[in-house]
């Protein structure tokens, strides 16, 4: 017994130098990667949501030219759970090599700290912003039977109704319900929320004529403004869509300045070389002002950004704040 004691510590003596040894000659082999060699190997793309929707369309489309133009292929993990916060988590935790990166939605980024009770992440401290792909117009459509056919009118018809106009949209804490709000706090329009667990039923019971309005993506609504089953309100993008031409902005239609769009983008863990990030930005600036994936964008109402690094995480912390402020107004929790 006392023989195993001894050759155990014995072992322990020996062992941590080499452990140590082989710490040191990875984090070595880490820091000798220059921007001119990164990568040399296949990149991890966490996407933190299911398959088919518009964030995970759209991070495919980018992440496909985007491996082609770095010479290394791009592995999109979808990684759903909790909003998004399950992917973003694993993506904040992971080495920062610049082979691990994680795409960004404002719902979980911006949004969920204030929301819900507990997020597993520090948006700002332990992500480290690349570049946005795109913003995301919003847009307000009605069933075809309100008697409102711009946002002046939504707004005089709902302080009429006493209980207001209630408007749909894909959940608590959701874009498209603080969109809503944010609206209503500016110009004391009376709407009330109706969430929804996901569009789909949403988009069915507006159409239908249960719901009377819907705060939405364009891109799951333009079919049917398309085909005259929906009237459009009002999008709260800062210019007009050229898919919708004939749909004015918030700020055109009387409530200077409302932006509020969805956003799309992608981070890498904190602490990522600042060469690497920038090389990835420069990359995904050309691959998203691409004329062909622009379009590809585009048809997902995405309108292309590929944005610095810095002007991310600006952006980033403003819609944190402004965020918070709406948040706390309007007395919202997810949870």
């Amino acid at each position: 017994m006392k023989f195993g004691l001894r050759s155990s510590r014995l072992l322990g003596l020996v062992a941590a130098p080499v452990f140590a040894a082989l710490a040191l000659g990875s984090t070595a082999a880490l820091a000798s990667e220059s921007p001119e060699q990164y990568p040399s190997r296949p990149i991890r793309l966490i996407v933190p949501f299911a398959p088919g929707g518009v964030t995970d369309t759209g991070a495919r489309i980018v992440a496909d030219r985007l491996g082609q133009q770095l010479g290394q292929q791009i592995i999109v993990d979808n990684k759903p759970g909790a909003s998004g916060n399950i992917g973003t988590q694993m993506a904040a935790q992971a080495t920062p090599d610049g082979y691990t990166l994680v795409v960004g939605f404002d719902g979980t980024l911006v949004i969920n700290p204030h929301v819900q009770k507990s997020v597993p992440f520090d948006t700002l401290k332990d992500l480290a912003p690349v570049s946005k792909i795109g913003d995301a117009a919003l847009i307000i459509v009605a069933n075809s039977s309100l008697p409102a056919n711009n946002l002046q009118e939504l707004i005089e018809y709902s302080k009429k109704q006493p209980e207001g106009v209630s408007y749909g949209s894909a959940g608590v804490g959701s874009t498209p319900h603080l969109a809503g709000e944010l609206l209503a706090q500016k110009t004391g329009a009376k709407l009330v929320h109706i969430p929804y667990k996901g569009g789909g039923q949403a988009m069915a019971d507006v159409v239908g004529g249960s719901l009377p309005l819907l705060y939405t993506a364009v891109a799951g609504a333009f079919p049917y403004v398309e085909r005259g089953q929906l009237k459009a309100i009002a999008i709260s993008a800062d210019q007009r869509l050229p898919s919708l031409p004939n749909v004015p902005t918030v700020s055109e239609s009387g409530v200077p300045g409302f932006v509020s769009n969805s956003w799309i983008g992608i981070l890498a863990p904190a602490n990522t070389p600042e060469g690497i990030v920038d090389k990835l930005q420069k990359e995904i600036h050309a691959v998203v002002h691409s004329p062909d994936i622009k379009e590809r964008l585009a048809g997902l109402g995405i309108t292309s950004s590929g944005n610095t690094p810095a002007e991310f995480r600006k952006q980033i912390e403003e819609d944190l704040a402004r965020y918070k402020e709406v948040v706390a107004s309007a007395n919202i929790k997810a949870d």
